[in-house]
């Protein structure tokens, strides 16, 4: 996703965030904001889980792409949410995440001093 895209994702979580939080006269700590977004994030993957056929128990249905993508970007929309309430802006979200890809991808590849991640030969 080039960064203006991830820019433009947080800029509009963070003017939904504030007209929610003016609207309905929330406020909270950081600490309990970001509880709330991990228990929004939790609860929008079981829909994803439900979307996905994962009750062995009960007939598959055809998966709708169409709802499928709706949870996922509801898991992105608390997920950003939740990063403006750490601090957290695109520009270090993306940095801190090309430095963990690229420290997954040494560790993978045997390349750190980290044991049980290397690929096996």
């Amino acid at each position: 996703m080039p960064e203006d895209m991830l820019r433009s994702i947080f800029s509009l979580q963070q003017q939904f965030d504030e007209a929610v939080a003016k609207h309905r006269n929330l406020e909270y700590s950081q600490e309990v904001w970001i509880q709330k977004e991990i228990l929004a994030i939790i609860s929008e993957l079981s829909e994803i889980l439900d979307e996905v056929n994962f009750k062995w128990w009960k007939d598959p249905k055809e998966i709708d792409h169409g709802k499928l993508t709706e949870e996922i970007v509801d898991v992105l929309h608390f997920f950003v949410s939740m990063c403006l309430k750490a601090g957290l802006g695109p520009e270090e979200l993306y940095e801190a995440y090309v430095r963990k890809n690229r420290e997954n991808f040494a560790r993978q590849e045997g390349a750190t001093d980290r044991p049980g991640y290397a690929w096996k030969k």
